[in-house]
């Protein structure tokens, strides 16, 4: 693809619709930007290519300038001297001198419209540039603003896994103090209850020996 032809569907193009398409904008933008420079490089080597021919044209119409009046001074000198021989022949030249600058004065009048358009399109494809750059620094923005909310996300994720390991601890050490003290509990439980149990049968023997010992006395009397 020529140079002009890359440069119109480069500013034609609408950077915006195609980073809305693509899979990847922060690559397609990073291309798009490294294929407008390389087009700029080209649109500015051709610029300076234009000057330099025009700067050329210049030099020759000139010089054309300066035949025109050397063939001119020439004519009349051949005159003066009566050599209207001579004098035909400078005016020939002197006419093939303004003919070239003429053609000259046209190529001159070309070019600075060739260049004067190469300079619309640097302008054009710069400002399409900046846009370009512009973009790709905000993508840039969001994709860093992006990385450190999933960061952020990330660090509260595990924060919550933690907090929720360290309840779990809790609760499970709890537990487990809870089923020491119900262990504990246990066997003071069965001891109270024999007690009981013991101090019944002993009362039962008190009561026992009591009433013997009412009998042993009512039997005295």
């Amino acid at each position: 693809m020529g140079i002009f032809s890359r440069f119109k569907d480069i500013v034609s193009s609408n950077i915006n619709s195609m980073l809305d398409k693509a899979e990847d904008p922060e690559k397609m933008i990073r291309l798009m930007i490294q294929e407008m420079e390389e087009t700029l490089v080209e649109l500015k080597a051709g610029c300076a290519g234009l000057m330099a021919d025009r700067k050329r044209i210049d030099r020759d119409r000139e010089e054309a300038d300066s035949r025109m009046e050397l063939w001119e001074s020439r004519a009349r000198l051949a005159m003066e001297k009566g050599r209207e021989d001579l004098a035909r022949e400078a005016l020939v030249e002197k006419h093939a001198a303004e003919h070239a600058a003429g053609s000259l004065e046209s190529e001159q009048a070309r070019f600075d419209v060739l260049i004067e358009q190469a300079r619309e399109d640097m302008a054009q494809l710069e400002a399409k540039l900046e846009s370009a750059r512009e973009r790709q620094r905000s993508l840039v923005k969001r994709h860093v603003r992006a990385d450190q909310r999933k960061r952020v996300r990330n660090d509260v994720r595990r924060a919550q896994s933690s907090e929720a390991m360290m309840r779990f601890d809790r609760f499970e050490q709890r537990v487990e103090r809870l089923e020491a003290e119900a262990e504990l509990a246990g066997p003071a439980g069965s001891h109270g209850l024999e007690d009981q149990f013991a101090q019944l049968e002993n009362g039962d023997a008190i009561e026992a020996e009591l009433e013997a010992m009412r009998k042993k006395a009512a039997g005295k009397k």
